[in-house]
């Protein structure tokens, strides 16, 4: 045995060592990015007035991480190095600041937020946004900022709440840092004898390069709008709760270069050379349905968790990632890559006879460009346009109000094509022995 490979066999052990001597467990709800109410009151510190709040807060994530090949591209918390097939890594480290403002009847006003994220590679922001209350229908509500997109459950369910180590592959490429700069406005009755206190409904304006992007590249804006229900009990054993969205948007051409796939024949992408395609919107179109079921026990609960997203997706001929600059080939603008995609995610989650322990299954697709086949990847397509199916399977416990532990084993399954690297499976299973620490 490889000494590198004996460590990596001995972090391994430890994580489980660690994992079994947990004594003490606590379940937590969905933990959307944006849900603040007036039970946040309950969480904050009384400063000099007395409808006035701050509270800090924040995570780390410490982890270890192995994956069968040196190198191998990753979706758990990014590529390996070449020479390196395991590791260990600070996935995120939070810091976050609240402030709220409340009337006399403990109804919201103002909020604002203030979060940065630290690891060994920098700091960075995550979360600089303001919402301002009206307070006489106490239904409405204005964002302003820097904040998540409110697009689908995935993309909203904040990090130190998930159940599985990352969002899935779609999620990534499509809004790779789930935030973007824009204002949403809100209808979201907060009274409880409001017959619609189950409804929300938001709609926003935003840049559409999100935070990866150091600043808009165009004048085009994206258009993202969601209509959820919020959880409902349907009998006293099943909640439900689930949302349909839209994301209407684009980035605008600066190049006449536009590529699509021909709809008749050998399937190739085919050139649109036109001039007029210069300064014309290339289109970002996503549409998304959400829903989860839980079944709440007397030692745990039972829940099941189904997302499916198609659309229309511009990017580059080597990735279907959302560009966050101006994509450039040879100091000149790139040709654009339109392509039609679909892709869905799956949870079954089950608490073991306890809210101590839990096991989560997982199994999500992503199909960048749905006019192909496996047998028609290799000439003019290229990975970009390679379906992958992934299963993932985990084992959670929490160790009390302030600890969970992560174990967690992933199995990327990409179609097999014509191209060099992707004629068999790539060996990219990997595994993440995570701990949390959440103040």
């Amino acid at each position: 045995m490889k000494p590198h490979s004996g460590l990596s066999y001995l972090a391994g052990i430890i994580c489980i060592i660690f994992v079994i001597g947990a004594s003490k467990s606590y379940g937590q709800d969905h933990g959307s990015l944006m849900d603040i109410d007036t039970t946040t009151a309950r969480k904050l510190l009384s400063t000099f007035k007395k409808y006035e709040y701050i509270g800090i807060s924040g995570y780390i994530q410490p982890q270890f991480q192995w994956i069968q090949t040196k190198g191998a591209k990753n979706f758990n918390g990014g590529d390996f190095q070449p020479n390196a097939s395991n590791r260990f890594m600070m996935r995120r480290g939070r810091f976050r600041f609240d402030y709220a403002r409340f009337d006399k009847n403990n109804m919201p006003r103002l909020y604002f937020i203030f979060q940065f994220d630290g690891t060994e590679r920098g700091v960075v922001i995550r979360d600089f946004w303001g919402r301002i209350y009206e307070n006489k229908l106490n239904a409405f509500y204005l964002t302003t900022g820097m904040f998540a997109r409110p697009f689908g459950f995935e993309v909203n369910y904040g990090s130190p709440d998930r159940e599985s180590p990352e969002r899935g592959r779609m999620s990534q490429i499509l809004m790779k840092v789930e935030r973007d700069f824009g204002f949403m406005g809100t209808f979201e009755p907060r009274t409880k004898t409001n017959f619609l206190k189950y409804i929300r409904f938001d709609a926003g304006l935003f840049n559409g390069q999100g935070l990866t992007a150091v600043a808009d590249f165009d004048n085009h804006k994206d258009l993202i709008t969601r209509l959820s229900v919020k959880h409902y009990s349907i009998t006293p054993k099943i909640i439900v709760s689930g949302s349909i969205s839209g994301f209407i948007g684009g980035m605008e051409q600066f190049t006449n270069q536009i590529y699509r796939v021909n709809n008749s024949g050998t399937k190739r992408f085919v050139a649109d050379s036109s001039q007029s395609n210069v300064g014309k919107i290339a289109p970002r179109k996503y549409f998304g349905a959400d829903v989860q079921i839980k079944i709440p026990g007397r030692k745990g609960d039972t829940e099941f968790r189904a997302e499916y997203i198609r659309g229309i997706q511009t990017a580059v001929q080597s990735t279907s990632e959302t560009p966050s600059v101006i994509p450039l080939e040879n100091g000149k603008p790139a040709p654009l890559y339109i392509r039609n995609f679909d892709g869905a995610y799956f949870y079954f989650l089950q608490h073991l006879g306890s809210r101590k322990h839990q096991l989560v299954l997982k199994y999500d697709w992503y199909d960048p460009n749905k006019k192909v086949k496996a047998g028609e990847i290799g000439k003019t397509f290229s990975a970009a346009d390679i379906r992958f199916n992934t299963f993932g399977m985990g084992y959670l416990t929490y160790l009390n109000e302030n600890v969970r532990v992560m174990l967690w084993y992933e199995m990327p399954q990409n179609e097999k094509t014509a191209l060099t690297d992707y004629t068999t499976d790539i060996k990219d299973n990997n595994f993440t022995c995570r701990v949390q620490y959440r103040f």
